[in-house]
């Protein structure tokens, strides 16, 4: 647990969703310092699924040795905001820091999204953002040290992050590029920056969207607040960025994370958004047990279903991939396929411990191999040598040959792995 320092001490802290989750944990970690705490929040009743109120994370405040101002707040109402603002300088003389912790989820496609839900998400995290930084921003401008922290992730184009959620992700964008352009109007004036988790943080709404297995693949909350402490800790000029948990806590000297993890030694689900391994996320939050919301939507009917020799053989590349094969090679691989199982089909042996699936690659591929489906079940069975292949024009090889070549290494694991 990163040490409080007291540099919050006496500020006033306007905190959307603070009434449970990361919200209410930054909320408790600057009561530590002895700050003010606006929890402004929907839940001033007992929800029915998801545990705190207002009045009880207000406790919680007070308690850990901080004031606290709780307000009713649905941060699509313009009036409510208002009216919380305005209490909030009444209360504690002014507002220092604000933090967008407020956000909705829905991880549907475009198809299963009703527009009730693109409303919420679209009014909750953009509009909601906006408008508080907003109706915020001229009380800020009279502190002496101002910020703006959203809870947000880097803004990455990559488009593995849009085709399952496309209406979560732009919502959530919105929330960042509030960051990218406050930070520019009001460079000098006020620290406008972002936070992200590393991996998956334990929450009551992570609970109902992971299931029961979900919270040994967590950290907790304790995580972000000290992330978030060490931001708002910073002058003012510091501005502009966009933050990982993990990386402000090891550029502040914390080296030892096992404390922060709800099992620590268990493997931690990675958090959307950030590309170390964006091809392996799906795979990988449905090994850890991951209900369906978060695994990729079933296949549509114009899309053949990822299933028969093809993936068959897949599965099996998939099972000899390791550093040493990443590191001997260098090279992604495209597979165009026709025939009887047609389609297209990546090898990743570049970045990670590899990767294979279905579909391009996220990167332009070094090598592309057109062949029948058939011919290249053949092939990575032993049946067919790869030369003899391209020799008799059963394989078209377009790229880097050298790398094309270094393939037939990874086929002779295969085969010995199936003996």
């Amino acid at each position: 647990m990163l040490q409080n320092t007291g540099k919050l001490a006496g500020c006033t802290l306007f905190i959307t969703g603070a009434s449970r989750g990361i919200g209410k944990a930054i909320a408790l970690k600057a009561a530590r310092d002895g700050a003010n705490v606006v929890i402004a929040a929907k839940t001033a009743e007992p929800h029915p699924k998801l545990p705190g109120t207002i009045y009880t994370a207000a406790q919680e405040v007070e308690a850990a040795g901080g004031k606290a101002l709780p307000c009713v707040v649905d941060i699509r109402d313009e009036q409510q905001i208002g009216a919380a603002v305005q209490k909030a300088v009444d209360t504690f003389g002014g507002i220092d820091i604000l933090v967008n912790n407020a956000s909705a989820i829905s991880l549907t496609g475009t198809l299963e999204t009703q527009m009730k839900k693109v409303d919420l998400m679209l009014g909750v995290n953009l509009r909601g953002t906006y408008l508080t930084s907003k109706l915020v921003l001229p009380h800020l401008l009279k502190s002496r040290s101002p910020h703006i922290l959203n809870l947000s992730p880097p803004l990455n184009l990559n488009p593995v992050w849009f085709k399952n959620h496309t209406a979560y992700t732009m919502a959530k964008y919105g929330m960042s590029m509030c960051v990218l352009g406050m930070a520019e109007e009001f460079r000098g004036q006020i620290a406008v920056n972002a936070l992200w988790p590393k991996t998956a943080i334990q929450t009551a709404a992570m609970d109902m969207l992971g299931g029961d297995s979900i919270g040994k693949q967590c950290r907790t909350a304790d995580i972000m607040a000290d992330a978030a402490y060490v931001v708002l800790s910073q002058p003012k000029d510091y501005t502009g960025h966009f933050l990982v948990d993990e990386a402000v806590l090891k550029a502040h000297g914390v080296q030892d994370f096992d404390h922060y993890a709800v099992q620590p030694g268990h493997p931690l689900l990675p958090d959307f958004f950030l590309d170390e391994t964006p091809e392996e996320l799906a795979q990988q939050m449905e090994q850890h047990g991951a209900t369906p919301a978060f695994k990729p939507p079933p296949a549509s009917s114009s899309t053949p279903p990822s299933s028969g020799p093809i993936e068959d053989t897949f599965h099996l590349i998939r099972s000899v991939l390791s550093d040493d094969v990443v590191k001997s090679t260098q090279g992604i691989y495209q597979f165009d396929l026709s025939g009887e199982h047609e389609g297209v089909w990546f090898l990743d042996l570049k970045s990670g411990t590899g990767s294979a699936g279905q579909g391009q690659p996220l990167v332009k591929a070094d090598v592309v191999m057109t062949m029948d489906s058939n011919d290249f079940t053949k092939m990575f069975s032993g049946k067919l040598k790869p030369t003899m292949a391209f020799m008799t024009g059963k394989l078209r090889i377009k790229g880097d040959m050298t790398l094309a070549i270094k393939l037939e290494k990874l086929m002779g694991r295969m085969n010995k792995a199936k003996l």
